[in-house]
């Protein structure tokens, strides 16, 4: 939706808005402001205890909520609630309800709206948080550290501060863990804003989310029933059986585990069901630690309880052990080495081959212990983690025999060749230092220049790996559009679009994903289903079930168009939203096509009998009449729509489509190198769109290349394409060509 468009509904939706969402409008002065103890006294009776369950059904998290709806709806932090865990509230007289539904949420701004099955409830009333002032006094109610309803109050810092991107208010009061998701209130009991972190740099220093952006949650939820919540980012149970408790979950092709296990040591393990084959064989995994002092890694000869063996950095050091039971004097560490291979606060591979009488540990391809210990034979492999360490895992393998990563020699030299030469030295030798103390001044300015210019190098290196990670991709996503059309895979293609911006970004992993979504929708639709059932069953799975919504409040973030964020948060804008649809829509015999609009996508449903279906997925799956379409046509373009503007549109044009989106997010904070990586890849997929063509020329030269600026306009000169007017382009040329001053 353009943006005059967006402010032209969000002044409409203003008119027609309940009053709770006006809280604020009228003049506060009608009303006497109230003391603090006040203020505390009426907002007790609304404020809750909202905890979550770990697997053994114990509590494992507190923070805080308020009701916002007399009918059971409470708003909090997303990040209260856990991710997958059962989630309990206990109100102000004791009694304790669990949590039906996930009513609304919105990870990117730690917003969340749960629903309990209790009526009569006392809601606080929402303000206005644009109308907060700096230096205006305020309260906060919450449970820190677990002592509920304590009371602090305060002065607000700054109504309008911005961390990491998002909008908060800044508190000149301390927040500790508990107060999560509590009121923030003014001194008439009006809620401004939810509270959610606390400040690194000082005790007395919190900040709030503006209540302002949960109101567009509260209007538009996406509610998600609590028996699917509890399967969200869980592992799949088909191939992983955990033990020890700790929260291990899947995230962007990721198994993340953190929290502490109930094995001794804080142990817990993550057991992969794959059979093993006969030895020998190697297992391996790329794992990083949030803290070194921490330990993760590798498990294998594992019986599904306290014996193992396991291989994984360790306080900075590599470590092979077998655990022959419960606590430390049944465990025996066999290996425990320093690695200069090892590369702390990164990724690392871990790899163990086993041999029938010898184990071989390496980290990233080089062997760095070796053991001959035979207590343990047989059993699973799998993921370990120890103490509170928090770990991320990512290309788990077991196999014969693991493909290693470390590159020959020889590719090193020709790559070493290929870009600039220059490295940095060995660290300064307390010769050296002795050598150039005498001439201090100058050897300090002389290394100070030579670092500043290895700095540049290093920018200049990680931008060439960039464009060559851009580069592959976009050959990568030319080789999936190459097909027929009818034949392309939409969405190795769309997640091939994420991929440019993130290099990290396994794509297996998603469509691996999106199979076992196929999968669980198919497994819940019976074999005689007409299309009617078919398309109820698929809205019902895609907006009931798992809460894929329209995203209300950061419509313009580029985590919208990544395909892959939409799978994980659930939430995106129409076109990404459509693709999924789309092809889950595939997977069970529906024929759904795009259909974009000026402003807006949608799909339509074409059965073989009967009408076809234009559906707003962005509005939770909304039935449209071509005459609706039409209307909004014309309502975004003030002219009558043309036929070929609601016909379906070809696959490769969807990704196009896609990647301008992206473009367009890249004006707002004039990203030009952003806008030249979506150029190219537009350009690569579609060479003949000349307007493109001359908005890369100018984001070209805006980036110095004036050699590929003039290339896009001798194109355009050459082919002269329609609507182009060429007395302008030659006239760009002239300033291309001018001798630079």
């Amino acid at each position: 939706m353009p943006r005059s468009g967006l402010h032209a509904l969000v002044f409409a939706l203003f008119i027609i808005m309940p009053a709770w969402a006006r809280a604020g409008a009228t003049a506060e002065s009608a009303q006497p402001a109230k003391s603090v103890e006040q203020v505390a006294e009426t907002a007790r009776k609304s404020v809750v205890v909202v905890t979550f369950s770990g697997r053994d059904g114990k509590r494992q998290g507190l923070g805080t909520g308020f009701v916002i709806a007399a009918d059971g709806l409470i708003a909090t932090n997303f990040h209260v609630l856990g991710e997958a865990r059962p989630i309990k509230v206990q109100l102000a007289d004791g009694k304790t309800y669990d949590v039906t539904s996930v009513h609304a949420s919105e990870r990117a701004l730690d917003l969340a709206v749960i629903r309990i099955d209790a009526k009569n409830l006392v809601p606080l009333e929402l303000a206005d948080s644009d109308r907060l002032k700096d230096g205006q006094a305020i309260v906060a109610v919450g449970n820190p550290l677990g002592l509920t309803h304590s009371v602090v109050s305060g002065v607000v810092s700054s109504a309008k501060r911005e961390i990491d991107g998002r909008p908060m208010i800044q508190l000149a009061i301390p927040i500790e863990p508990g107060n999560s998701g509590g009121p923030l209130l003014d001194m008439y009991g009006k809620v401004h804003g939810i509270l959610t972190m606390k400040s690194l740099l000082s005790q007395n220093v919190g900040f709030a989310v503006p209540i302002n952006l949960l109101k567009p949650l509260i209007k538009k939820p996406n509610p998600i029933p609590m028996s699917r919540w509890l399967t969200i980012g869980m592992l799949d149970s088909a191939e992983w059986k955990t033990v020890f408790d700790a929260r291990w979950r899947q995230r962007a092709g990721r198994i993340v585990a953190e929290g502490l296990g109930t094995g001794f040591g804080g142990r817990s393990l993550c057991l992969s069901r794959q059979a093993t084959p006969p030895v020998p064989y190697e297992v391996a995994v790329t794992v990083k630690l949030d803290d070194e002092a921490g330990a993760a890694g590798l498990v294998f000869y594992a019986d599904g309880g306290d014996k193992h063996y396991g291989f994984y950095p360790s306080a900075g050091k590599l470590r092979l052990t077998r655990f022959d039971g419960p606590d430390v004097f049944t465990w025996k560490i066999l290996k425990q080495e320093p690695s200069a291979y090892y590369r702390p606060g990164d990724w690392n591979t871990l790899k163990v081959r086993l041999e029938k009488e010898r184990i071989r540990c390496y980290v990233n391809d080089h062997l760095v212990a070796e053991s001959k210990d035979t207590g343990l034979t047989e059993g699973q492999v799998g993921l370990a983690k120890f103490r509170e360490t928090r770990a991320e895992f990512k290309d788990f393998q077991v196999a014969k025999q693991i493909r290693g990563a470390r590159l020959s020699a020889q590719l090193v030299e020709r790559i070493d060749r290929t870009i600039a030469k220059g490295a940095p030295q060995e660290p300064a030798q307390a010769e050296l230092i002795d050598a150039l103390t005498p001439e201090a001044a100058a050897s300090i300015a002389v290394l100070r220049e030579r670092a500043q210019r290895l700095d540049q190098q290093a920018a200049q290196l990680r931008e060439l790996a960039l464009a060559v990670h851009q580069k592959r991709t976009q050959a990568d996503l030319l080789h999936v559009l190459q097909s027929k059309d009818e034949a392309i895979d939409l969405v190795h293609a769309a997640l091939l679009v994420a991929k440019l911006d993130n290099d990290e970004l396994d794509v297996e992993a998603y469509r691996r994903d999106i199979d076992s979504m196929a999968r669980e929708l198919n497994a819940a639709i019976p074999k005689d289903a007409n299309e009617k059932a078919k398309l109820a069953a698929l809205n019902k799975y895609f907006f009931e079930e798992h809460g894929f919504h329209g995203s209300r409040t950061d419509y313009y973030s580029r985590a919208n168009s990544y395909l892959n964020e939409v799978i994980d948060d659930r939430e995106g804008i129409p076109i990404t939203l459509s693709v999924l649809y789309m092809e889950l829509a595939r997977r069970i015999g529906l024929k759904v096509v795009g259909v974009g609009l000026p402003g807006h996508f949608f799909v339509r449903h074409i059965p073989p009998k009967g009408e076809p279906q234009l559906i707003d997925v962005f509005e939770g799956g909304q039935a449209l009449s071509e005459a609706d379409a039409r209307r909004r046509v014309k309502l975004v373009t003030g002219e009558p729509a043309k036929d070929e503007q609601l016909a379906a549109v070809g696959k490769k044009l969807v990704i196009v489509r896609m990647l301008h989106n992206l473009m367009g997010t890249t004006r707002e904070d004039g990203d030009v190198k952003g806008a030249l990586r979506y150029l190219d890849a537009i350009l690569a997929v579609a060479p003949e769109a000349s307007d493109d063509r001359l908005m890369r020329a100018a984001a070209r030269f805006q980036d110095g290349n004036r050699r590929g600026a003039l290339e896009d306009v001798d194109w355009i000169l050459e082919h002269r394409p329609d609507g182009v007017i060429l007395e302008r382009v030659i006239d760009f040329r002239r300033v291309l060509t001018r001798p630079e001053r």
